[in-house]
């Protein structure tokens, strides 16, 4: 399920909640198109990591977590800088799924 999330400036994103298919099949890829410098960094780092201790094989481990994470991650980091659920109806789906407080 997607939901929109607007700031002050009247600026609309529409997030995905759940599993980040894109970032199971691109890794860091999708963070760094939505200007999410910090968490594709993260990314590359932990797969960097993970490849240099298992020879290259493990380097795909980060990657299959964040795919469970990073959408949470990126609606979380969004709230923080000031956007708000556009609907009641995505409000309390955030708060059913656990991703915001009621």
């Amino acid at each position: 399920m997607k939901i929109r999330l607007r700031n002050t400036a009247g600026v609309v994103k529409e997030v995905k909640v759940g599993f980040s298919w894109t970032t199971f099949f691109f890794g860091f890829i999708p963070a760094l198109i939505r200007g999410d410098l910090k968490w594709a960094l993260i990314m590359v780092l932990l797969a960097g990591v993970a490849g240099i201790f298992t020879l290259g094989v493990g380097a795909w481990i980060p990657g299959i977590i964040f795919s469970f994470v990073y959408n949470k991650i990126y609606i979380k980091n969004l709230m923080e800088k000031g956007y708000t659920t556009e609907s009641e109806s995505d409000k309390s789906f955030l708060v059913s799924k656990g991703i915001i407080a009621a």
